[in-house]
């Protein structure tokens, strides 16, 4: 019935304590990286200093022209050696913008989105038939991954999903 049971039936205060530990990792990660040190430092702000959920408010947000400013290595929070995938967007309304992957964010992404999918009934007997991409966008990929987590079958998109349909 559940995916992690301990994390989905959790009180919430257990919920908002694992919330804040997980923020305080994140923000650890975040500040090293080109774009909040230097936003961070200009705001003074102290990311000990996030407490609470409502201290979130205190933070900066990223603009889709902060992700084009930076361009491509801005945001990155760890060495290009732990990087194992890029991902961009297509740019249709100006200079695309990235996104990279460690091997850790893809075994994060996978599991959210098996915890996702799960949730709202696959199991290990279905058929997943993923009509999303698999090029830049990255929806596809997370799909493909968190079905075969879960153990069920998936057809990927392409020429050969007619086939596989009609046999």
């Amino acid at each position: 019935m559940y995916w992690e049971k301990e994390i989905e039936t959790m009180d919430r205060s257990s919920l908002e304590k694992l919330q804040l530990a997980r923020l305080g990792e994140v923000l650890d990660r975040v500040k090293n990286s080109v774009h909040y040190g230097k936003r961070f430092a200009e705001l003074r702000l102290d990311t000990k200093g996030i407490r609470t959920l409502a201290d979130l408010e205190r933070l900066p947000l990223s603009t889709k022209e902060d992700l084009r400013q930076q361009w491509p290595y801005g945001f990155l929070t760890c060495s290009r050696d732990e990087i194992i995938r890029m991902h961009s967007s297509s740019g249709t309304t100006g200079k695309a913008t990235v996104i990279f992957h460690t091997a850790n964010d893809i075994g994060a992404w996978t599991n959210l989105l098996a915890r996702s999918m799960f949730m709202t009934g696959m199991r290990r007997s279905d058929v997943f038939q993923n009509m999303m991409t698999y090029g830049l966008f990255t929806g596809g990929l997370g799909f493909h991954y968190g079905a075969e987590k879960i153990g069920a079958l998936v057809i990927p998109p392409g020429r050969g999903t007619a086939n596989a349909r009609s046999s």
